[in-house]
């Protein structure tokens, strides 16, 4: 049963991909190729969070509960899963919500850094799972490198935290300076 899982999580991964390929050439350009992949950013966006939803589940169903949380490296691979799936429903949904104007001025680089931001979470999970499997990366040792002993250690490094700190509170000054613009 586990093979269903794994072959299923290449959908989203390859969509989540490019998605986030789709971003980076809509903040490059605004011409014909920039918009023809905003149009088709929408259809991946959708697609790779229906599918990330279906091996996300597919994931927590096969293996019980009890043993994918036996282990750090399993309580992190579902963890970085949860977060990359709910981080690429939520660039889908502000996508959606924000039209086109998601491309202009500061909207257009923090979208960039979004998808850069969801390419290292999907990195990470990928990793995670793939060490579950027995397919070992060089990603691990990077992630050690940073602080994070994949095998031993279950927690958001604090670098992490900070960062996410940090990025919360620029996009709030931003919003305000926003909406403080369109107000005057």
């Amino acid at each position: 049963m586990g093979a269903y899982h794994t072959v299923a999580i290449h959908f989203p991964i390859a969509l989540w991909m490019v998605s986030s390929l789709a971003i980076f050439i809509r903040v490059a350009t605004d011409g014909p190729l920039g918009q023809a992949m905003d149009r088709a950013l929408k259809v991946f966006l959708v697609l790779g969070v229906l599918a990330g939803a279906v091996a996300w589940s597919l994931g927590i169903s096969i293996w019980p509960w009890e043993t994918i949380s036996s282990t750090p490296m399993g309580r992190n691979h579902m963890m970085m899963a949860s977060w990359s799936l709910a981080f690429f429903t939520l660039l889908a949904v502000t996508r959606f919500l924000q039209g086109d104007r998601i491309w202009q001025g500061a909207s257009r680089w923090i979208m960039g850094l979004m998808a850069l931001i969801g390419v290292i979470l999907v990195g990470i999970t990928g990793t995670l799972g793939g060490h579950l499997h027995g397919s070992y990366t060089e990603v691990a040792e990077w992630l050690r490198l940073a602080g994070w002993e994949v095998y031993s250690t279950f927690y958001v490094p604090d670098g992490t935290i900070w960062l996410m700190l940090g990025v919360a509170v620029v996009m709030l000054g931003l919003a305000f300076l926003k909406l403080g613009k369109s107000e005057g």
